[in-house]
């Protein structure tokens, strides 16, 4: 009754006008090869299961160095690899760092082997050789055939569960293995311990605790079969095992206790020809006692295909917040896989009961709201957060709360920089939390203490320890021979600063205001006019001698050049403009990055400059340069912005395995498509407009949580009418560059007419 009663009420929630199946144009696959890492595999919108499959088992180190070839595996899947290695229950999507790969299982047949093999000898072990002829990706639901062992495996998910079937075929020798050694960057001594309780024939349950990105992080998990298995066992060559007075037990088969760092469990089974061996896994960041609630509260039956089905009405709710029109059968397929790819992340971090374990390490209760993890917030500030305070508020209004939760959790007082499952790895730079929370409060979507929420703020910006601060507060710039990548920090941190102001200023907070607007400005520091670039200061107060405007590292730049870096003052781009010569030199700037080229020797410095993201020296597949293309609305001549982003759009995005121009970055690089594709976006977060370009679909009605819709209607459009001729909002002409939020969420119609020759003046 509970799932006719699910069904029947996301079927009435999808609008009549967007029946169509929407799931159809979702491309998972979409990202899996090269640099976009994304993953294949079954999850539910913003769910804490991420249930996938791992294709390598690539050792984070060789011969004490970093092994560079780590960096394709991010999301564990790479799609010219030939074998699986099994099934693990939790992914990033589309990251350049990366952790997790938690509990992973693999059905096998024939002799047991215990450990994983190799890629070139897959039957030196327990993985197997697959076929993408076999292999199905959609939203919720994943399978592919094990060759080697002839075993269908298919896979789906709840928000807590991830839901297994194995077709076997007919032997005494039915095997399934749970490594609990496999991580994706297997860091040395990532496994800081393991454990495994066998309850009874069909239930195990467990913990993980590692030491990797995050330096401690503790999963549980509860496992339950379909069907009893008839012995168990693990392997027994853990040296690191303390046995002491356990040596009393044979602990290597059906002992009901198995702890360690390097454990892998067996299950053994006697199947028939075409049998089907299930299993649920849940997960839980408190206890086994919590993941084995969530497991009965999701999922309590064996119906695999409910399930399936469960969790394709909720992509399909919320796909359908979009609905939009074009000819293109390519075009729908980017749109929506887009769409899906922005809503994974951040992801569910609480029990059904709302416990959840906090940067503190202690036990937490989320009243009234969803804690969430999965915060790359030097990413995702820019497009993402700000797709969410359109069609998903509610959602990103407890992302909030979770990282105010967050702050009074940290021994440092500090809002998340980039946070996931109860660790903050600090990665990347400036604090763009202060952002995300200045964009909800500037648009109205705030259903907190805003006071406590800018205190919050207020007292991260301060945090003199942090990451250069102390020169940024003092001296109004960063000494490169004294923190690195100094540029960058000091660009970023006045972007936020402003952020701050904004919102004092909208509190009536004048102190606050006066301070934090003055820090704004910090950006005109490291301008240099001589050479018209941002440039490294030392500490001595001077430019720094040796520079080259082109090079990333040394050069007081992370994941751009000055070419990018340069252009990124959103905050108060007529001041730029005016600073780096005048509308005419700045967009002659411009037009040089688009049509350069870069010489190969940029491209062998890092794994972080590919020619994969770039056209010209414009990076889109490192988001400091995300807002670039629309900067021609500021120079009166706004035919480029439109010419630019149409032209990003095909060079970046396709509905293919490589169809990512680099890393999604927990949805970042689908949020950019998504605005763009509807012809508008959102240069400057904390401010209340959104710029325009040129939409690239015919119509989209957005459905707004307020009740009401946003309609974009599109009059011409083709792939070679890209120049808008003239725009109208509820029938008036909009005589403005920009919509604003207010536009947006009042409802109502913004109408592009297109053409294939610029509008000027």
């Amino acid at each position: 009754m509970r799932r006719f009663l699910l069904s029947a009420f996301l079927s009435s929630a999808v609008p009549a006008m967007a029946q169509e199946n929407i799931i159809q144009y979702v491309k998972p696959i979409t990202g899996t090869q090269r640099m976009g890492h994304t993953y294949p595999g079954a999850t539910v919108p913003f769910g804490m299961v991420q249930l996938s499959p791992e294709t390598d088992t690539i050792p984070y180190e060789m011969n004490g160095k970093y092994n560079p070839d780590v960096y394709k595996y991010c999301a564990g899947y790479q799609y010219e690899d030939k074998t699986i290695v099994g099934f693990s229950h939790t992914h990033f999507s589309g990251t350049g760092h990366s952790d997790l790969g938690d509990f992973l299982i693999m059905p096998t047949v024939g002799r047991l082997q215990l450990n994983p093999g190799t890629a070139d000898h897959p039957e030196s072990g327990y993985r197997s050789s697959f076929s993408h002829s076999t292999e199905v990706a959609e939203p919720a639901y994943y399978k592919v055939k094990l060759e080697d062992d002839n075993i269908l495996a298919e896979l789906t998910a709840s928000n807590r569960v991830g839901f297994h079937q194995y077709t076997f075929p007919g032997t005494g020798q039915a095997h399934i293995i749970l490594d609990m050694m496999s991580g994706i960057y297997n860091y040395d001594n990532k496994n800081v311990w393991t454990f495994i309780r066998v309850e009874n024939d069909t239930l195990i349950t467990g913990f993980r605790q590692t030491n990797g990105w995050a330096r401690t992080r503790i999963e549980y998990f509860a496992m339950v079969f379909s069907k009893p298995f008839v012995q168990y066992g693990q392997q027994n060559n853990a040296k690191d095992v303390y046995k002491g007075f356990w040596r009393k037990f044979d602990q290597s088969k059906n002992f009901p206790e198995m702890a360690g760092r390097q454990i892998r469990a067996y299950f053994d089974f006697n199947t028939a020809p075409g049998e089907k061996i299930k299993i649920k896994l849940a997960l839980s960041p408190v206890s086994t006692e919590g993941a084995l609630k969530n497991l009965r509260e999701e999922i309590p039956g064996w119906d695999f295909e409910q399930v399936k089905r469960d969790g394709q009405a909720l992509w399909t709710k919320e796909l359908n917040k979009i609905h939009i029109e074009s000819g293109s059968k390519e075009e729908k397929e980017n749109f929506y896989t887009a769409m899906y790819h922005a809503f994974i992340n951040p992801t569910t971090y609480m029990d059904v009961d709302g416990q959840y374990r906090g940067l503190d390490m202690n036990i937490h209760t989320a009243n009234g709201y969803t804690n969430y993890t999965t915060f790359s917030l030097w990413d995702t500030y820019r497009a993402l957060h700000p797709l969410f305070n359109v069609i998903q508020p509610k959602r990103n209004a407890d992302m909030i709360r979770s990282m105010l939760s967050h702050y009074e959790q940290s021994a440092q007082h500090m809002l998340p920089i980039w946070a996931h499952y109860a660790n903050e790895n600090w990665c990347m730079i400036g604090y763009h939390s202060v952002s995300v929370i200045a964009d909800a409060i500037m648009k109205g979507n705030a259903p907190f203490d805003v006071n406590k929420a800018l205190d919050a703020c207020v007292t991260t910006a301060r945090h003199r320890s942090y990451d250069g601060l102390e020169y940024y507060i003092d001296r109004g710039y960063i000494p490169e021979d004294k923190n690195g990548s100094s540029v960058s920090k000091v660009l970023e941190y006045a972007y936020d600063d402003w952020c701050i102001a904004q919102v004092a200023k909208k509190l009536g907070r004048s102190d606050i205001y006066e301070e934090f607007i003055k820090r704004s400005g910090n950006y005109k520091n490291v301008y240099d006019s001589n050479t018209g670039f941002m440039r490294p200061k030392l500490n001595d107060g001077s430019f720094k001698a040796s520079f080259d405007a082109l090079q990333t590292h040394d050069q007081g730049f992370i994941e751009g050049n000055a070419w990018n870096y340069s252009l990124y003052v959103p905050h108060n781009p007529d001041e730029m403009i005016t600073m780096m010569g005048g509308k005419k030199q700045f967009t002659a700037h411009l037009d040089s990055l688009f049509t350069m080229e870069l010489p190969d020797k940029y491209f062998a410095e890092t794994e972080d400059i590919t020619r994969d993201g770039i056209i010209g020296n414009y990076v889109h597949g490192n988001e400091p340069s995300h807002h670039v293309a629309y900067l021609y609305n500021w120079t009166g001549q706004p035919w480029k912005t439109q010419e630019r982003v149409r032209m990003i759009l095909k060079k970046m995005y396709h509905p293919g395995p490589d169809g990512l121009g680099g890393n999604d970055d927990c949805g970042q690089m689908s949020a950019w498509y998504i605005f763009t594709t509807l012809g508008f976006y959102p240069v400057c977060p904390g401010a209340d407009q959104y710029s325009l370009g040129s939409p690239a679909i015919d119509k989209a009605t957005l459905q707004l949580e307020n009740g009401k819709t946003f309609v974009v209607d599109v009059k011409n459009q083709s792939d070679k009418n890209v120049y808008v001729q003239k725009v109208q909002l509820n029938g008036v002409p909009l005589n403005r560059l920009y919509i604003t939020h207010a536009d947006i969420m009042n409802g109502g119609t913004l109408t592009f007419y297109m053409g294939a020759k610029p509008r000027k003046g």
